[in-house]
This record gives structure tokens, sequence and C-alpha cells, in this order.
């Protein structure tokens, strides 16, 4: 049973005249006839009652006309109510981002998104799998590592960001302009435990230069991880960005000028999954505040 055919079923309905029917529908006679003989055969009773050249509609009819005319109406209200949320821009948005991004950077960026768009539901998600978030629908949009090539996923580049030491102002390197990877050997470091991607690069970087980091205290929490920083109890290793969100007068960046670590953010979301007005705008809104 098709859309069109209640369509026409209806119209047959409305009129009680195959002909001015068809007229109404812009069809021929003899195909809204084998339409509606269709779905008889269909539903296995007739609709009508062809009594010389009028109809009737059945008490089987009355049924069909009755729900078919739900349908209609259910379909007028999706489409009413869908436009109301894009004219209103409400709805519901689910965005997943890495744990390391969400207390200093980014959450400033929703509370300016918030304030943009007040109708819209924000659901946020710090986990460190955001694409497999994304391709399960569990989330709209994903702010995350650049993932390896996935037909399903589009992929919107943001710039490339190198990794540099984190200090202490109190800290015996805090005066220096930059320094090498290889200075990481023997430093205390805190760092977030191991799975977390960060921690990852930053291993595999310094195992290329022949040494392993000497962590001291593990920490999921970037509050914790920098307190622990700003005491002097060790140093670590972060984007610039992050240290900059952070603003923390009592905390010293410094480049690593030789062979940095660094990683490539992106903007993901499905390839097949519709985006309202709201994920649209706040996609623009995280390229403008991303890639600044």
């Amino acid at each position: 049973m098709e859309l069109r055919q209640l369509e026409y079923f209806v119209a047959v309905c409305e009129e009680l005249h195959f002909t001015r029917a068809a007229d109404k529908l812009g069809i021929s006679q003899p195909n809204l006839s084998l339409q509606i003989k269709a779905l008889e055969e269909e539903v296995g009773m007739p609709l009508f009652d062809r009594i010389g050249k009028r109809i009737a509609v059945t008490d089987a009819g009355s049924v069909l006309l009755k729900q078919a005319r739900g349908i209609f109406q259910n379909l007028q209200n999706a489409k009413l109510e869908i436009g109301e949320l894009r004219h209103h821009q409400g709805g519901t948005l689910g965005v997943g981002v890495l744990p390391s991004e969400l207390d200093f950077r980014l959450t400033p960026m929703f509370i300016d998104f918030r304030n943009r768009y007040p109708n819209v539901r924000l659901k946020i998600v710090s986990a460190v799998d955001v694409a497999d978030l994304v391709l399960s629908t569990e989330i709209d949009i994903g702010i995350s590592l650049k993932p390896l090539y996935d037909n399903r996923l589009v992929v919107r580049s943001l710039p490339r960001e190198e990794y540099g030491v984190v200090v202490s102002a109190e800290h015996e390197l805090a005066g220096r302009k930059s320094v090498s990877l290889t200075e990481l050997n023997g430093l205390p470091i805190i760092m977030y435990p191991k799975g977390f991607w960060g921690r990852e690069l930053v291993e595999q970087y310094c195992r290329k230069h022949g040494f392993n980091l000497d962590i001291v205290v593990e920490t999921t929490s970037n509050p914790s991880l920098f307190r622990f920083v700003r005491e002097n109890m060790g140093v670590t290793v972060q984007t610039p960005t992050l240290v900059e969100a952070i603003g923390d007068p009592k905390l010293r960046f410094l480049p690593i000028h030789d062979d940095p670590p660094y990683r490539e953010m992106s903007i993901i979301y499905r390839a097949d999954k519709y985006l309202g007005h709201a994920a649209q705008a706040f996609i623009h809104l995280a390229e403008e505040r991303l890639k600044s």
C-alpha cells in the first residue's frame, strides 16, 4: 500500500466520482480506476459500491478513509513541526568531544552557542572514541582527532597543532623560549592514563628518540593535571590552545623546537545524516573558533 494510492482513494471518497477525482489529481480516469482496484485487492474487500454511474463508500472504505486521513494529518503535522524547529532554531544537538578539550577549551564555545541558540537542547558527550559515537548516531557531530578514512563520514579538517612542554613559573625551565624533546628524559611527568590518545602520541615520539617518559602522576582531569604542574610537582606535554584557554599566569608553555608531536583535529558527522539549522550553525561556529 502506497501513499499515492491512499491519496487517490481519499480523492475518490471526497468527489464520489472517478472522472472528477481523476481531473482533480491530474491523472487519467483509467489509471485511477486501476489504482483503486489494486488497493481493493490488497485489503481484500470492496471500498466502493458502484451503483450505475454513482458510487458510495463501503464500510471497509469508511474505515480506510478514517485511517488514511489520520496518516496524511500526521505527515502534515510532522512537516509543520520540523518547519517550526528550523524556524525557531530549536531541537536537540548531540556533540562528542575529547575529554582533554572539554573542561577549558570547548566549554566557552558551547556557552556561546547556547547564548545564540537558547532553544536548542545540547547533549555534550566526553569520550575518546568520538568517531564511533558519530557512526552509531549516538551523537550528531564530533570534534576529535582526524579519523581513518571511512566513506560514511564527512571530515572537515581543522588546523594542525604542535605539542609543547608546560611547566610551572617556578620550574628551572620556565625562563626558556623553547626546549628539545629529549629534555623530557628524566623529568617527572604529569599525564593522562594509558589509552588517552594524547599520551599515546607523546610516548610514541619519545620512544622514537630513545627514551620513555617518567610519569609520576596519571589523571583524567585537566584541572587536576594542571594543578599538579602549577605546584611544580612535574611537567606535562599539551597543545598551546589548551594552555591559552586555561589562562593561568603560573603556567609557562615552551614550544618543542625539534620534532614536536602534533595532532590534526577535525569536525566529523555522518555523510547520510540530515543536518538541521542548529547543527549547521554549530559547525560554522566551531570552525570559526577552532580555526582562529
